[in-house]
């Protein structure tokens, strides 16, 4: 398989990186938020949390090593969802976390409840909207959201729906245990795990949905909504 291929870069190439980019950086800046609002954070992120508490790596290292090892099971087992984004996603998203994350908790030392409500708010809708134009974009997924495209359509195992709800578990009862095993306080582990986890699990495919819709869609194709989908 070609390089070109692997990127599946289409029309509107220009466009389409500059929309990954923009997504993925934007995701890692909605984590910072989630982090620092204590809240819980999405599946993945708690599974990386938990583990960044035992480890005695930097988030941004420890991030790409994990994405790593995806991206090695993704290349064996299908590389059809692997291309641009997946590397910037891989290399970049975890440093963005930590460089956030790092200047919210010097900017905000002790946040108010209603100023972590405010960042978790946030958080929510610039993920959901950068979430749609890296979707949108089709320039590859990140590694570990091929596990359950894989599985449900390479494999051919179960419907994604399902699947994925099983490895969002799977990621959280990991980053548990792996949190509870480096000694952490307890009161801690509403930062990997908690109400927002609920909220985005709710709430996260619906308003990807729309700003993919009336947003992103609209900013790649040059049309109103839902005149064209990718």
């Amino acid at each position: 398989m070609s390089v070109i291929s692997i990127f599946k870069i289409k029309d509107h190439p220009v466009k389409r990186i500059l929309m990954s980019v923009f997504g993925v950086l934007v995701c890692g800046i909605a984590v910072g938020l989630f982090r620092c609002a204590t809240f819980g954070v999405d599946p993945f992120q708690s599974f990386m949390s938990g583990l960044e508490s035992l480890v005695p790596i930097s988030f941004g290292t420890l991030y790409v090593i994990v994405n790593a090892l995806l991206l090695i099971f993704s290349l064996v087992c299908d590389r059809h969802y692997i291309g641009i984004a997946t590397f910037v996603n891989l290399f970049l998203l975890g440093y963005v976390v930590q460089f956030s994350y790092y200047v919210l908790q010097h900017a905000f030392p002790q946040p108010s409840l209603a100023v972590r409500i405010v960042f978790f708010i946030i958080g929510v809708v610039i993920l959901c909207l950068a979430s749609a134009f890296y979707i949108t974009a089709d320039l590859g997924v990140s590694t570990y959201d091929a596990i359950a495209l894989i599985i449900t359509q390479t494999w051919q195992k179960g419907q994604f729906r399902f699947v994925r709800i099983i490895t969002d578990v799977i990621c959280v009862a990991s980053g548990v245990v792996l949190f509870l095993l480096s000694g952490d306080r307890l009161s801690g582990l509403y930062s990997i795990v908690g109400a927002g986890t609920i909220v985005l699990a709710l709430f996260m495919g619906p308003l990807v949905d729309l700003f993919s819709r009336k947003i992103a869609k609209p900013f790649l194709f040059g049309v109103t909504a839902d005149s064209r989908d990718l």
